[in-house]
């Protein structure tokens, strides 16, 4: 009879690094000196790679390009703590993540230019292709994790999503689907705080994205994602407890997308500069290079060097792309089915007639 308190919870907040430069050295155990150098030289290499992208869709030699800036602690930190054998569910800004996992860099240009032979992803790379539909992945993601369990593997499912696929019905489906099931998935929300344009504070009336596991029983924990150090642990202490039978976690990270959500996007029409310059100052490489500068770990030779290797990989991979041989245009009706329906048939005899037509006109001097 009467009222009472039937539940209670409680949602964590880890910063390893802040942003002065100061770490909690009993989080460091495990970041070895060797990992702290892994962690800049991808972080470079991956905003080498973001800032050639943006000036080659710039120039129209890609399609529409998404932006990594300012995430780039969320995606380094996590992947580097993904065993070989686990598999990857990205979004469609995770470069970064392809990147860390030895994914070649050519095909990451060929795929934005449009080419989809570039997401021929090798076998030991363990990345899923990328989700353009927002959120449409999740589900993908707990199923290969329910796979793992049945299978009696010690493999873990992560999948990198934002805070616009928190309002998606996929989401909860998923989140569902992982409490319930007790499945090995580690779900990795970078909070960037847009859903294009809509801001985190109209998409939900929740202190915090992390609480939204509690509903589907599980632990959700809330990270500084310009901290690369945090990032690291807390997937390290999910992917852990996901291996030993012990169920998902859901990890709200915290950052800022500096860019435009897209090169197709103007997010000047729709929040200020003020804000994004507050947030370039917790810039997450910066705050690892300062950190690594006070403990002598970086010097202006090594860093320079550092830079001079990304410069030089990225390049590569831009020649190595522009070198590619065009796709067959034909490719795009003879893969959609294993086989093709009369509409494509169709289309594809259009496709031909119109091509033979131009070439004509152009042998004619009519083009």
């Amino acid at each position: 009879m009467g009222e009472k308190s039937i539940a209670k919870f409680e949602v964590k907040f880890l910063q390893v690094l802040n942003e002065t430069g100061k770490v909690d050295e009993k989080l460091m155990k495990g970041i070895s000196s060797s990992l702290i150098k892994q962690m800049y030289e991808n972080m470079i290499l991956a905003r080498a790679f973001d800032e050639r992208a943006l000036k080659l869709q710039r120039q129209g030699r890609i399609g529409t390009y998404a932006s990594v800036h300012g995430q780039e602690a969320c995606q380094i930190g996590s992947a580097l703590a993904v065993s070989k054998d686990d598999l990857i569910f990205p979004a469609f800004r995770e470069n970064s993540v392809f990147l860390v996992r030895g994914m070649p860099p050519e095909r990451l240009f060929q795929y934005w230019g449009g080419d989809e032979r570039g997401l021929d992803i090798p076998k030991d790379v363990n990345v899923f292709t990328p989700a353009i539909t927002v959120g449409g992945h999740l589900p993908h993601a707990v199923g290969a994790g329910m796979a793992f369990k049945y299978l009696k593997q010690k493999r873990v499912s992560l999948v990198y999503f934002s805070d616009g696929a928190t309002s998606e019905g996929d989401f909860h489906e998923a989140m569902n689907f992982a409490g319930t099931q007790n499945a090995p998935v580690v779900f990795l929300c970078q909070n960037n705080q847009w859903a294009i344009s809509v801001p985190v504070k109209e998409q939900t009336a929740s202190e915090t994205l992390a609480q939204k596991a509690i509903a589907y029983g599980f632990e959700g924990i809330q990270v500084d994602g310009n901290d690369v150090f945090a990032v690291y642990k807390a997937t390290t202490d999910a992917l852990n407890k996901a291996r030993a039978g012990k169920g998902p976690t859901f990890i709200e990270l915290l950052t800022y997308r500096v860019g435009n959500h897209t090169t197709s996007d103007d997010a000047s029409k729709y929040r200020g500069e003020k804000i994004v310059k507050e947030w370039i100052k917790k810039d997450p490489v910066l705050r690892l290079s300062n950190y690594m500068k006070k403990k002598k770990m970086l010097n202006s030779a090594y860093e320079k060097k550092v830079i001079s290797n990304a410069e030089r990989i990225v390049n590569e991979a831009v020649d190595k792309y522009e070198k590619i041989k065009p796709q067959n245009p034909e490719d795009m009706f003879k893969y959609v089915y294993a086989e093709m329906p009369n509409y494509l048939k169709e289309q594809l005899e259009m496709m031909k007639r119109d091509i033979s037509e131009r070439d004509n006109n152009i042998k004619d001097g009519k083009e």
